[in-house]
């Protein structure tokens, strides 16, 4: 593992018994990593009582399973008893949200996949396969219609592995909320010129418009926080559950909409159950998505439905008090935001 290596969302790293899991988020402790597990070596698939997609992939002749559902309360759940009984190492209490969480010790990583640095390995070997250039081609693109550097796109998924077949997508990342946007734009266009398509499979993907077609292959993109956009660090706030809540707001800020977790600054806050009321310094300033689909879903003055954990948030250092509401607890499946 890279000792310069300072843990970003959407990187991707491998444990020294083969698990693969993404990283979540930008905040953590000084000797861990926040992720949630992507794939499962085969040797280790019967500890996890989950139901398993029936492909399979292959990382240096490890035979790897991925669970059927990814982000499910349950199959969190799942996971944490998993490595509470068999990989203890796995499981962190928090002591600021007061909870234990699945967290990867830096010790125990092998390998680590940065998704900017998967690019510019990806540009460099000689022998590509037809997805590789496919990939490089969409980039390019993109980057030539956006005015975007190279340098601020990354790729990830199984192609950053390398272990990527020809049935498999191109996952693009891109650096920055500002780029984020432009991207967003030139993709637009494209569709309207008939150079890209997009791929809707559901009214999420309609709104954020992140899933498209290039050729014959479908390809995605998302947002990571250049470092300069990393505002806060672990144990800078304490997080406390209140209640459940369920209501209708307007988008005020979708400033930071696009990454994970995604953040809305909110008003017009509006309860749907008339007989539960929450006191004036209980509304909520905040929607926080750690759900990767919730992401971007909303853009500033559209209203939304929202379903989440009310908490309490304190900032340690200043005092300040505030309440935001959580989608993506992980003790929920009634958890959501749609737009409306």
């Amino acid at each position: 593992m890279p000792k310069s290596w300072v843990p970003t969302d959407g990187d991707t790293f491998v444990a020294k018994e083969g698990f693969i899991f993404n990283v979540f988020g930008y905040e953590h402790p000084s000797n861990r990593v926040f992720a949630f597990l992507k794939y499962i070596p085969s040797k280790f698939k019967k500890l996890f009582n989950v139901r398993f997609l029936e492909r399979t992939w292959k990382s240096e002749r490890l035979k790897l399973f991925r669970a059927e559902k990814l982000y499910t309360a349950q199959n969190y759940q799942t996971f944490l008893e998993t490595f509470r009984n068999n990989f203890p190492n796995y499981v962190y209490f928090c002591p600021f949200r007061e909870k234990e969480v699945i967290s990867t010790p830096l010790n125990s990583i092998k390998k680590v996949y940065v998704p900017k640095e998967c690019l510019r390995w990806l540009i460099r070997i000689k022998s590509k396969d037809s997805l590789q250039e496919m990939t490089l081609d969409l980039i390019d693109l993109l980057s030539s219609e956006s005015g975007i550097s190279v340098d601020d796109f990354g790729v990830h998924g199984s192609i950053a592995l390398n272990m990527h077949t020809p049935r498999s997508d191109m996952d693009i990342v891109v650096y920055g909320a500002q780029n984020f946007r432009r991207l967003e734009k030139t993709i637009d266009k494209l569709v309207k010129t008939g150079t890209l398509g997009y791929v809707f499979n559901n009214r999420l993907d309609v709104a954020r418009r992140y899933k498209g077609r290039y050729l014959d292959k479908i390809f995605m993109y998302n947002a990571v926080r250049k470092p300069e956009e990393i505002g806060s660090r672990y144990g800078t706030y304490k997080y406390s559950p209140v209640t459940h809540v369920k209501f209708h707001c307007t988008v005020k800020d979708d400033s930071e909409a696009m990454f994970r977790p995604a953040i809305y600054k909110i008003e017009n806050y509006e309860l749907d159950n008339a007989s539960s009321t929450l006191s004036k310094d209980e509304i909520p300033r905040l929607v926080v998505s750690m759900i990767g689909c919730y992401r971007n879903v909303a853009k500033k003055g559209d209203k939304i439905e929202v379903s989440g954990m009310l908490e309490r948030v304190e900032n340690i250092e200043t005092g300040e008090v505030f309440n935001q509401v959580v989608v993506g607890t992980a003790a929920n499946e009634d958890e959501y935001i749609w737009p409306l």
